[in-house]
């Protein structure tokens, strides 16, 4: 591994402490809700906050540990932030060329690779142009050329798509994995969003309340999400209970039927897209099938979703025909009814 890191610091009544190691040329994304301390994690590792415990070492290198703190400037890695951070009196070439400039290259040498870098990211002929006549998709590939143009070790990535509109977003997620496919050294991205992380990620790191709660594939965290966070996070309904055969008594009360059968304590994992909703309970001896209440409907892309309360709380994908057909509205009394086939059961 390139990079391992243990990053302890005390933020208040929070106390930070979290285990990573990223090989040369993975992308790590470290996902978690507002506060959880993710980009606490960021700013140790580009130097820009001193921790209070811990060891940062890249390569054969120590950044960080009880008697050593590389300064931020010193660290070979590159850096792209939400909004992009460019200087808006420098032109676009020069912003590019900076951290080339900072460590000594000669300004036409940096300004040679800076050119290259723009052709790489599909910014050619923008190079005398200032940040402000920029559009925010262009200013944030200006960004991420700035960042790659040294060379770095490690690049860190904060949230580098979240100030983008929907379209520009999906253009620049396409191009990051492309670099980031090519890029040797290791790359750790901190967001919230789990579509920007399960597209560029090759492994995905949960962080809750300053701890890991979860790492995998982003395929494992989205199949077999270990928490509500990362189950809302995938679109699932996460159910705890225990399992004795196909069945399993959850912790809050109720019983779900299963297609496979497991023992012990178990998470029961339930897509929305699974969930049939009737205003009168199904005709048949369906295995599942509960009464709930409608606590509210959202529209999420070309359905609605409804959240559920009752002795088996879910969410469920309904299509807007339907959900007008039903007539349904927050507080109606509606049945649920999943096929036991399309639970997933896994051990706690």
């Amino acid at each position: 591994m390139s990079l391992r890191a243990r990053v302890v610091v005390r933020r208040g009544a929070l106390l930070v402490d979290v285990d990573l190691a990223v090989g040369d040329g993975e992308v790590l994304a470290v996902l978690g809700p507002n506060g959880a301390g993710k980009s606490t994690v960021l700013r140790v590792l580009a130097g820009l906050l001193v921790p209070d415990g811990g060891r940062v070492t890249v390569g054969d290198e120590v950044w960080d540990d009880g008697d050593r703190h590389l300064p931020a400037h010193e660290r070979p890695l590159g850096m792209v932030f939400q909004d992009h951070l460019l200087f808006p009196h420098l032109s676009t070439t020069d912003n590019v060329a900076f951290g080339l400039r900072t460590r000594g290259v000669r300004r036409a040498q940096a300004r040679t690779a800076a050119g290259q870098w723009l052709v790489r990211v599909g910014l050619e002929g923008f190079g005398d142009r200032r940040p402000a006549q920029l559009s925010g998709g262009q200013a944030q590939r200006a960004a991420l050329a700035r960042a790659l143009v040294g060379e770095p070790l490690l690049l860190l990535l904060d949230e580098p798509l979240s100030a983008l509109d929907a379209r520009t977003r999906l253009t620049v997620r396409a191009e990051l994995r492309r670099h980031l496919g090519e890029f040797a050294g290791c790359t750790v991205l901190v967001s919230h969003d789990p579509v920007d992380a399960m597209a560029l990620a090759d492994r995905v790191l949960v962080v809750e309340d300053g701890r890991v709660v979860q790492e995998g594939s982003p395929a494992e965290v989205a199949r077999m999400p270990r928490t509500d966070y990362v189950a809302r996070l995938v679109g699932l309904s996460l159910l705890p209970g225990t399992a004795a055969g196909t069945t399993v008594e959850l912790d809050g009360g109720g019983r779900v039927a299963t297609g496979e059968a497991a023992s012990g304590p178990v998470f029961v994992a339930v897509r929305p897209g699974t969930v049939a909703l009737y205003l009168s309970r199904p005709d048949g001896s369906p295995r599942n099938v509960w009464p709930a209440t409608l606590v509210s409907a959202t529209p999420h892309g070309s359905t609605v979703r409804c959240d559920l309360d009752g002795e088996v709380p879910l969410t469920a994908d309904v299509t807007a025909t339907a959900f007008a057909e039903l007539g349904l509205q927050p507080g109606a009394r509606v049945w649920a009814s999943v096929k036991a086939s399309e639970v997933a059961v896994y051990p706690r």
